[in-house]
C-alpha cells in the first residue's frame, strides 16, 4: 500500500465524517429510483442493468484489494472475505434478476458505483494490507456476538426482500401494502436487515473501514425508509397507523 496506515485511517475518518455531514441532505431529496423515479434527471438505463453495474462494484473492488494486498490472510479475515463475497454476489447478480425492471437515472447509477468503490476499497485495502487478526480471533466475544448480529439481519435483508418481490405479478405496475412478520412494525425491515447486517461485520471486524460503512448504511438507509414511509401513507389510506419506517416502535 503507497500510504502509511496511519494516513490510510485519516482518509477513514474523512469518509465517515462525510455521512454525517451528508446525513441530513438525504433527509431532504430523496433519490430518484424504485418507487420514487421522476423525470428531471437525466438519461435512464434498466432498473437490472444498474444494480448490476453499482453492486458489482461492491465485490469486485473489495475482492481485488483483499487478495491482491501483502498481509497475512489469516482464517478469520477469510471468513470476513466470504461473507462480503457472499451478500454482494447476491445482490449483484441473483436480486436484479428477481426485481421488477423499471428505469433509473445513469447520474444514481454513476453516484452508486462511485460509493460502492469507495466503500468496498476501503474493507478490502484495510483487510488486505494493514490488519492482523490472530487465528484465535473467532473465539473472542466480538467476533462471536458480530457474527450473530450478521446473520440475523442478512436474514431480515433476504426474508423482507423476498416478501416484497412477491407481492406483485410479474409486469405489474401496482404497489400493495407488505404485511406480515416485521412488516407489521415496520415499513421497511429490508432496510432494517441490511442496517443490523453491516452492524454486525463491524462488532465482528472491529476496526474502523467496517464502522465507516455500517454508519454509511444507516445514513442511507434510514432516510430512505422515512421516504418510503411517507409514500406508504400518502399511496395507501388505509396503510396501518401505528407502523414505523424502519425502526419499531422508535423510527
Amino acid at each position: 500500500m503507497p500510504i502509511s496506515e496511519t494516513a490510510f485511517n485519516v482518509v477513514v475518518l474523512a469518509w465517515l465524517a462525510l455521512a454525517i455531514v451528508l446525513f441530513p441532505v438525504q433527509l431532504r431529496i430523496t433519490a430518484p429510483y424504485g418507487r420514487h423515479v421522476r423525470p428531471g434527471w437525466g438519461p435512464t438505463v434498466s432498473s437490472r442493468a444498474g444494480w448490476v453495474a453499482m453492486e458489482t462494484v461492491s465485490l469486485v473492488v473489495f475482492a481485488g484489494m483483499f487478495l491482491g494486498g501483502s498481509g497475512d490472510k489469516t482464517a478469520p479475515m477469510w471468513v470476513f472475505f466470504t461473507l462480503w463475497v457472499a451478500h454482494y454476489a447476491h445482490r449483484s447478480w441473483v436480486f436484479p434478476l428477481r426485481m421488477h425492471n423499471k428505469r433509473m437515472p445513469i447520474l444514481i447509477v454513476a453516484a452508486a458505483v462511485g460509493f460502492n468503490a469507495v466503500n468496498a476499497g476501503l474493507n478490502g485495502a484495510y483487510l488486505g494490507w494493514f490488519a492482523v487478526y490472530p487465528d484465535a480471533w473467532p473465539t473472542d466475544p466480538r467476533f462471536i456476538a458480530g457474527l450473530a448480529v450478521f446473520a440475523t439481519g442478512a436474514g431480515i435483508n433476504l426474508w423482507a426482500d423476498n416478501r416484497l418481490l412477491g407481492l406483485r405479478r410479474p409486469g405489474s405496475p401496482e404497489y400493495a401494502i407488505p404485511e406480515g412478520g416485521l412488516f407489521a412494525s415496520v415499513s421497511c425491515p429490508n432496510h432494517l436487515g441490511e442496517i443490523v447486517e453491516w452492524s454486525g461485520f463491524a462488532i465482528m471486524c472491529w476496526n474502523l473501514p467496517a464502522l465507516s460503512f455500517a454508519v454509511w448504511t444507516a445514513a442511507n438507509l434510514i432516510p430512505r425508509s422515512l421516504s418510503h414511509h411517507r409514500w406508504y401513507r400518502e399511496t395507501f389510506p388505509d396503510y396501518p397507523p401505528r407502523r414505523r419506517a424502519v425502526i419499531p416502535l422508535v423510527l
